[in-house]
């Protein structure tokens, strides 16, 4: 595999294909009686959460023994959600700070977003159904930006991601109706140009005023300018992007489900028009206690999840994996369903991770993670399958292995000891 994902083109497949990498998030881990599969290989049995999920069995795999070591307390205590959310993508350990001087470390989905940022008009997508928080106490002295956000831009940069569907769409192509978009969207850009030669000139001003360490902090802050402009320019070579041939949402929805759905079918058109070729998904952060009256729970997530072993609350967990793989099973459908310039599907040619970094909410641990790996990377991966790693294995060693599929040649990601083979 390494040989030929080595002659390709980056972010491409065999076919000449985009390749498209995305990372879905679920908090607070799972019923593993009703998640765990029965069997291994091709012929094993689902767990009953994925009853939704059958009909997409040939089209995704799950693991068995994944880890990620640096969500594990080890001698920082409480704030396994907080952790949990920061290290999954990351697979760094968050220094435990709720003040400004939080350090993680860049993250999977932004190693490869850096290696295709020239080929498309946005290198990544990120997107939430939670508010931001980039500041602030949340989880038992960590910083609210380690829980609220799945992607990092570096050690101390997150991504801040979009919750609300009409605003991404408005991100991917424009505001108005369909001969409306390109006007506005270059009315955005000239504005954000102004804003930005004004920064840049206050910040020259300001930054021979100030400290070692809060110089560092401006530059930081100017190295997220510089993106920003580096986007505008090449948004100006690129032209507007192309009708979508469809309507904008109206904004969040009352529904979860529906938010969530809105979201997905965003990144669906994100991948279908080539706006980007890779995204990730906090479908809730880690911690969260939001409950689910539309399928009977009234509950909060987070309440339940610490269930004591309680029947009725093991139930009612159940429900809620159920619901989050109903919502993937949509997504890969639309995926499924949607043609790609090879002629081939959206799902053929991607790499979809889903899952957390709790497996038992109870017991906070994060070895045994629930982890599905959905699409065929072109041709690249082998779906179909329950893979038992027989051994805890770092769930770097899987994102390694998706940036050399996608032409990123790293020789380490993380805490990663090598590219996993068995996908």
């Amino acid at each position: 595999m390494a040989a030929s994902a080595a002659a390709r083109a980056v972010g491409t497949t065999a076919s000449g294909a985009p390749l498209r990498m995305a990372y879905l998030y679920i908090p607070n881990g799972v019923n593993l009686e009703h998640w765990r599969p029965n069997g291994t290989a091709s012929s094993y049995k689902m767990g009953s959460s994925f009853a939704a999920m059958e009909k997409h069995r040939e089209d995704f795999q799950i693991f068995t023994g994944f880890e990620q070591k640096n969500a594990t307390p080890g001698s920082d205590g409480a704030g396994d959600h907080a952790r949990g959310t920061a290290a999954f993508l990351t697979s760094a350990r968050p220094r435990k700070t709720s003040g400004s001087d939080i350090q993680l470390g860049i993250s999977a989905d932004q190693v490869a977003a850096n290696a295709v940022a020239a080929l498309t008009r946005l290198p990544s997508l990120e997107l939430s159904t939670d508010g931001v928080r980039k500041s602030g106490q949340c989880d038992s002295g960590y910083s609210c930006a380690y829980q609220f956000n799945l992607s990092w831009r570096s050690e101390n940069q997150p991504m801040t991601p979009e919750s609300n569907p009409r605003a991404v769409f408005e991100r991917l192509f424009g505001s108005g109706s369909d001969g409306e978009r390109s006007k506005s969207l270059g009315q955005r850009l000239a504005s954000k140009k102004s804003i930005l030669d004004f920064i840049a000139s206050d910040a020259k001003a300001l930054h021979r005023h100030l400290g070692r360490t809060d110089r560092q902090k401006l530059d930081e802050y100017l190295t997220g300018v510089r993106e920003i402009e580096k986007q505008i320019e090449k948004a100006e070579t690129m032209g507007a992007p192309a009708d979508p041939g469809v309507t904008a949402p109206d904004g969040k929805p009352d529904s979860f489900q529906d938010h969530l759905r809105l979201m997905f079918d965003m990144m669906v058109l994100a991948f279908k028009t080539d706006t980007t070729r890779v995204s990730s998904f906090l479908m809730a952060h880690d911690g969260s206690n939001r409950s689910f009256s539309e399928i009977g729970v009234n509950e909060g997530h987070h309440s339940i999840s610490h269930h004591q072993g309680k029947t009725d609350n093991l139930a009612k967990l159940a429900k809620i994996d159920t619901f989050y793989l109903e919502q993937l099973s949509y997504f890969l459908e639309k995926l499924k369903t949607t043609e790609d310039v090879d002629g081939k599907s959206l799902l053929h040619n991607s790499m979809i991770v889903y899952g957390g970094c709790i497996s038992d909410g109870d017991r906070h641990n994060h070895n045994d993670l629930p982890i599905l790996l959905a699409g065929h990377g072109g041709g690249a991966l082998k779906p179909g399958r329950h893979v038992d790693l027989g051994e805890n294995v770092p769930l770097s060693n899987l994102y390694l292995r998706m940036l050399e599929e996608f032409g990123v040649n790293e020789k380490r990601f993380g805490d990663s000891t090598g590219s996993l083979r068995k996908a």
